[in-house]
């Protein structure tokens, strides 16, 4: 639903961070169109026109800031069905989704129409799903040229651009400018690593998230030292994998996240971004989010639904957590990489493997999985998963058919309502799951029956996932068994 145009001006005019990312505001005078927090003198209000999206902005002719540059604004997360589908497939453009799949492969994945795609994505955004990936894809040459030492042509070639020649006028004909006059360090290095920022909506409980990731980090592929979430990468591109690493902190004082990617991850910048912008939930409201928990939001302020990098690993590393401590699923989980993932060499001491992918897995012998330590039923279940993910039967990731993916999960053995639940709040990113048999869950609420948490649950709806966590969370540091 459009946000009123007056609201929007008020926002504006209070440089509101609530509203960054959920409107841009183009200016008549100057063409030119930008967030709501820009630091910019506040244009009259008949100069200003609102718009839902950069790419609706760029559509009606405008270009965008170079003060508070549109293309660091944090996205956004929906509940309703057609604003979640909108944003997923907005979510799989920015993550280059439409450079190598038409938008129909693209809709039977969702489990939808190609034309409901197109008109949902339309009425949620003002332009088509086509336009809409022309800009981001220009927007994000335009972040490439003025954080990395990129070549040109690398650049064009990791926005999603076949021709650089197509690039260069594209660039030229709708910013007005060269792309090399956006260099910020012209002399800056190829072989440097890669710099980004990611925004988000404070509060943001930095402390929180990181100690949940670090709790659950797979050996050899992830890690949480002083404050610092660090990875290794491994993506599938053009026939080939792309590895890499990457290292994540919070900027003191400022509502952004530093990333820093090696530079071998460059023709995927656009997915790991996506991705990282799901793991750590950069795309949640928290005044929405509190205004309906309540007071059970009171106490720990801006605690997010940490996400998945990747929703097969999360998958996987919640198999092996069933009836075991967390860390010894991390340490079966680390075998799994240390046995079928690549070797990769990182800078950071423990960072050693990527994790297989399904393919992989599926395809890896029972005695294979089983010598690592791993019970018969879980290798079972492991394996019947990873051919599911492999094959495409199952997709473990946000835009999915939420029920029919739940459904699909719990189809599979060893795996119940409980682990669906789990991987919908987390491999999904669906902020209304409910693992209601959680121990976790049932001890905060003072509960012994599901079903009597689940009715207690629906004053928190669409929040559910939430509420899970600042249940955890009031557990003593959520270090309860059953939390996975």
């Amino acid at each position: 639903m459009w946000i009123n145009d007056d609201v929007c001006y008020q926002a504006l005019t209070a440089r509101d961070a609530r509203f960054d990312g959920q409107f841009f505001v183009a200016v008549v005078t100057t063409g030119v169109y930008c967030r709501p927090v820009c630091p910019a003198r506040i244009p009259r209000r008949d100069n200003c026109r609102f718009f839902p999206s950069a790419a609706a902005a760029e559509a009606d002719g405008y270009r965008p800031c170079l003060r508070c540059r549109p293309e660091l604004a944090p996205g956004h997360a929906s509940v309703d069905a057609r604003g979640r589908l909108a944003r997923a497939v907005a979510a799989r453009i920015d993550e280059g989704g439409l450079t190598d799949n038409h938008l129909s492969a693209l809709a039977a994945e969702l489990g939808v129409s190609d034309r409901h795609l197109r008109r949902t994505f339309s009425d949620a955004f003002g332009v088509s799903p086509v336009a809409y990936a022309q800009t981001q894809r220009l927007l994000l040459a335009k972040r490439l040229l003025t954080d990395t030492g990129l070549p040109v042509t690398e650049v064009a070639l990791a926005a999603g651009f076949g021709s650089v020649r197509r690039f260069n006028a594209l660039f030229r004909q709708r910013y007005r400018l060269r792309p090399s006059q956006l260099r910020r360090r012209p002399g800056r290095r190829y072989q440097d690593n890669l710099d980004f920022q990611l925004a988000y909506r404070p509060p943001l409980d930095w402390t929180r998230l990181l100690a949940f990731l670090g709790q659950r980090a797979i050996a050899g592929v992830e890690s949480v030292v002083d404050g610092v979430y660090r990875r290794t990468v491994a993506l599938p591109r053009d026939g080939d994998t792309v590895r890499g690493w990457l290292a994540v902190r919070a900027l003191p004082g400022r509502p952004l996240l530093a990333v820093t990617l090696s530079a071998s991850l460059a023709r995927v910048v656009p997915e790991v971004l996506g991705r990282l912008q799901r793991l750590f939930d950069l795309g949640c409201q928290p005044e929405e989010v509190s205004a309906r928990l309540g007071a059970l939001a009171d106490t720990h302020p801006g605690l997010r639904v940490p996400g998945a990098f990747d929703g097969f690993e999360a998958a996987v590393r919640t198999v092996l957590g069933q009836q075991i401590t967390v860390r010894a699923a991390c340490t079966l989980a680390g075998r799994v990489a240390a046995e079928l993932g690549e070797p990769l060499a990182t800078p950071f001491a423990g960072l050693t493997h990527t994790f297989p992918d399904a393919a992989r897995v599926a395809d890896s012998g029972a005695d294979t999985l089983g010598g690592l330590g791993i019970i018969r039923t879980r290798v079972k279940a492991i394996q019947v998963l990873a051919r599911a993910c492999a094959d495409g039967d199952l997709v473990l990731a946000p835009g999915a058919a939420v029920e029919e993916t739940l459904a699909r999960l719990q189809a599979l053995p060893g795996i119940g309502d409980w682990t669906a639940q789990y991987l919908a709040m987390r491999a999904l990113a669906w902020p209304d799951a409910f693992p209601a048999a959680d121990y976790g869950v049932l001890k905060a609420l003072g509960e012994t029956s599901p079903a009597r948490a689940r009715e207690r649950a629906e004053a928190w709806r669409p929040w559910r996932a939430y509420a899970v966590m600042h249940l955890w969370q009031s557990l003593e540091k959520g270090q309860q068994s059953g939390q996975q």
